[in-house]
């Protein structure tokens, strides 16, 4: 008896070819898609902040007590008339941090008044452009306006970090002014004058069209505040924001101990301008909530649909594969009536129609997962201009999801096994 129906099983798992590669293409396709949208889900909150990071800074630092009425993404500024400054040297402590290596790019700004010798009067704005700054630990790490702003593009040269000699001038004012490349200014301030070369045109810039852009160390000389700066924009991965990160941006003091821990080892943008003041004295660290709500809403949307997704593709296979497993269950009727003569259980039948199923669900999930990874490769292309990559928690999620579709799917024709008699089957009486 025992022999006989290993044959039966045997025989089941080979045949029924055509419901079994219906089956296969129907979880297949379910699966694609699913795979497709949960390694996008997962892979997109890295993409957005990406994408944000490269239109500018998502965190400033001023000197405590300037750091009123801030608006990071309209670039408006209204510190006290009084302004400070704060030393170079200090800022170097922003890639000491928790969060350090998710620092990508910052960069100090000192804005001096200046003349020329024909009276005319220009902003100078300092700064660093691709200045590698020595660290111990990253040694090739280098930052500057040319990865913090990489929207910026420049006609001619871009200034060398220390150089005294070389400026860029912004597109508006060299429009307005009638400057060009390789004319020289001879630029006057409170403390003493420098003749420089224009060396390059800075186009795509907000603010900086309307400035003289040089290197930090030219503006701390003409202004007398060498080694130091007014301001400094940073650019940080981050994370979207939750309601850990919100309730921490009401009242920190709101936050249990537990709550905090949480709050402090994630990287949020507020979490990261807090220890951005922890490490740096006298300062004031604000987060550009404007970005980190905007990555916040996109990846919620998206994982919204993929879960709609989701649900839509596990109703719609599942009601597939109801129909293919009540198909079959007719059409192999007299086998199962021959297995019930013989004194199988509904329970052994409930197996080895299961096992057919989750093997076919199985294949068909790990096949799926593969090709969702390469169709969300292929969409990720189309929408950021290269590749995405791969989350390998969607490839067990996948052959669950695929596993999850075969056994909603033969619920209801399973339940139709327990009401065939062997004897009215084997006799065409049902």
């Amino acid at each position: 008896m025992k022999n006989m129906q290993l044959m039966l099983i045997k025989s089941s798992i080979t045949g029924s070819k055509v419901q079994k590669t219906m089956a296969f293409i129907t979880i297949l396709l379910a699966t694609i898609l699913v795979a497709c949208m949960l390694n996008i889900t997962l892979k997109i909150g890295d993409q957005v902040a990406g994408e944000l990071r490269s239109y500018g800074s998502n965190i400033v630092i001023l000197p405590r007590g300037e750091s009123l009425s801030i608006e990071i993404e309209g670039k408006n500024f209204t510190p006290l008339k009084s302004q400070n400054f704060l030393p170079e040297s200090n800022l170097y402590k922003i890639k000491e941090i928790f969060w350090r290596n998710n620092i990508v790019a910052f960069a100090p700004f000192l804005d001096v008044d200046v003349k020329d010798a024909s009276g005319r009067a220009f902003v100078l704005e300092g700064t660093y452009f691709d200045k590698n700054i020595g660290l111990k630990d990253e040694p090739e790490f280098s930052t500057g306006v040319k990865s913090l702003y990489r929207f910026w593009g420049v006609e001619g040269t871009w200034v060398k970090d220390d150089s005294e000699d070389e400026i860029l001038v912004g597109d508006a004012l060299a429009s307005r002014e009638n400057l060009k490349l390789g004319d020289t200014l001879r630029l006057s301030a409170k403390n003493g004058s420098k003749e420089v070369k224009i060396v390059g045109i800075l186009k795509g810039a907000g603010e900086e069209s309307h400035k003289l852009i040089s290197s930090l160390k030219l503006a701390g000389e003409l202004s007398g505040h060498v080694g130091e700066y007014s301001k400094a924009e940073v650019s940080a991965m981050t994370i979207p924001e939750n309601d850990l990160s919100l309730k921490a941006r009401r009242n920190l003091d709101n936050l249990d101990s537990a709550e905090y821990d949480l709050w402090y080892c994630s990287a949020y943008v507020s979490s990261i301008a807090y220890q951005i003041e922890e490490g740096i004295p006298d300062i004031s660290a604000k987060a550009s909530l404007q970005v980190s709500d905007a990555e916040s809403n996109i990846v919620k949307k998206i994982q919204s649909l993929m879960g709609i997704v989701s649900i839509l593709a596990l109703v719609v296979s599942a009601i597939g594969i109801t129909s293919l497993m009540t198909s079959e269950i007719y059409r192999r009727k007299k086998e199962i009536g021959l297995l019930k003569a013989i004194g199988a259980s509904n329970f052994e039948i409930y197996t080895l129609f299961a096992s057919e199923s989750l093997v076919v669900a199985f294949v068909a999930g790990i096949c799926g997962a593969f090709l969702g990874y390469a169709l969300s490769y292929v969409m990720a292309y189309t929408i950021f201009a290269h590749g995405i990559g791969i989350a390998w928690i969607v490839l067990p999620i996948s052959v669950a999801f695929a596993l999850l579709i075969s056994v909603v799917g033969s619920l209801i024709p399973m339940r139709s096994v327990v009401k065939l008699l062997p004897a009215e089957v084997l006799y065409d009486r049902k």
